[in-house]
């Protein structure tokens, strides 16, 4: 099952971070996306990103996880010679994480 089965993502950019939020459609799946979608899994899911650091916030009411990704747009967005790899870009790519697949521990 692909994230994007059961949620969608907002994103935003400042200097060299990215926030990446995944919001569940339903709240029957909030538990799965909590349990699965770690830092860890996340940051071998976008191992071509140079990232840091991950933080991850929950938002449990919302159905939510924001995770805050220290140097992933490789020294900001205006140094940053990729096209748009930040920004709405990154949500599609977040979206595609396999929730089934083994977790990388």
């Amino acid at each position: 099952m692909l994230l994007r089965d059961i949620a969608h993502s907002r994103t935003g950019d400042k200097g060299n971070i990215s926030n990446v939020s995944v919001i569940v459609h339903d709240m029957k799946d909030w538990p799965l996306v909590q349990e699965r979608l770690t830092p860890e899994r996340l940051r071998a899911h976008l191992s071509w990103l140079p990232v840091e650091k991950i933080e991850r916030f929950s938002l449990p009411q919302l159905g939510a996880l924001n995770f805050v990704l220290h140097g992933a747009l490789k020294g900001g967005v205006t140094r940053s010679l990729a096209l748009d790899a930040h920004g709405k870009c990154l949500s599609s790519a977040v979206l595609e994480l396999d929730l089934n697949a083994p977790a990388c521990d």
